[in-house]
């Protein structure tokens, strides 16, 4: 009996595996394809007759995009660990006043539609001069990572020991040294964390792009995919190759991270 519970819990999982991964297959399998076969009917399930035509475009012509994305990922990664850590550590360990008040607008912060935050950026941005810039990008990814990073590091932090911040006091730490030669380091797991996030958001962003920087020289990838698309014709392996392309960072971000990412989701869920 618990052999063949144990065979359908396999099946069950071997097939919502396969359901879930489908998309991924499809796009590999859309990227392989000659153009004049896109259209046919019924699809082919397997590349016939396989080309390379979508991966030479996106050599030629995304590769800027590509490097545009990855700089916007890097600023908003460094933007929002240098706002958020500290944030956290006078929310979590120097009693700051309205603490638990300024947790509950960041909850509600991240509830804002991304639609709405765009359309204010806009005007702002209009009148700043940060219009179609990959700062004002960087600025305005970091919004939504922000938030997130400080909730995640002050449940991390909430749960460090106050033995060690007393013994640093004692020792003649101030606050800063403290946060920087002790939380900071302790806090490893909870900043991967909040990087990968902040990084795969920037990454990933594409109405931030419509609508801040759709006319700016440096394009990110997800603008440069949504170039493909037109009135008449859209180029669907170019663009599920850019895709295949852009997703290899974020996998072996994931794969690579996904140990210190188990860890600093679930700091500070249970204390001793």
């Amino acid at each position: 009996m618990t052999a063949r519970r144990s065979w359908w819990k396999l099946a069950l999982g071997v097939i919502f595996t396969a359901l879930m991964l489908f998309p991924v297959y499809w796009m590999v399998n859309v990227s392989l394809t000659r153009t004049q076969d896109l259209r046919l009917s019924p699809p082919h399930i397997f590349p016939v007759n396989p080309t390379l035509e979508g991966f030479e475009a996106v050599i030629r012509q995304q590769l800027p995009n590509l490097g545009t994305s990855l700089l916007i990922g890097l600023g908003c990664v460094v933007l929002t660990v240098v706002i958020a850590a500290p944030a956290a550590y006078a929310i979590a360990l120097l009693n700051l006043r309205g603490g638990r008040t300024l947790n509950f607008i960041l909850l509600v912060a991240q509830m804002i539609p991304g639609v709405v935050m765009a359309m204010g950026f806009y005007a702002i941005y209009v009148r700043a001069g940060l219009l179609n810039s990959v700062w004002g990008l960087i600025l305005a990814d970091s919004t939504i990572a922000v938030p997130f990073g400080v909730l995640l590091f002050t449940a991390f932090m909430s749960g460090l020991p106050r033995e060690l911040l007393q013994a640093a006091k004692v020792d003649g730490a101030n606050a800063w040294r403290t946060f920087v030669s002790i939380v900071l380091p302790m806090s490893r797991n909870s900043v991967l964390t909040v990087s990968l996030f902040a990084f795969l958001w920037a990454w990933s962003d594409f109405i931030f792009a419509s609508t801040l920087a759709r006319n700016s020289e440096l394009r990110p990838v997800t603008l440069g995919i949504y170039a493909y698309i037109g009135n008449n014709t859209t180029q669907w392996n170019a663009i599920m190759a850019t895709a295949v392309v852009a997703s290899i960072p974020a996998a072996i971000l994931l794969v690579v991270a996904q140990r210190y990412v188990a860890a600093g989701v679930t700091a500070g869920a249970v204390k001793d």
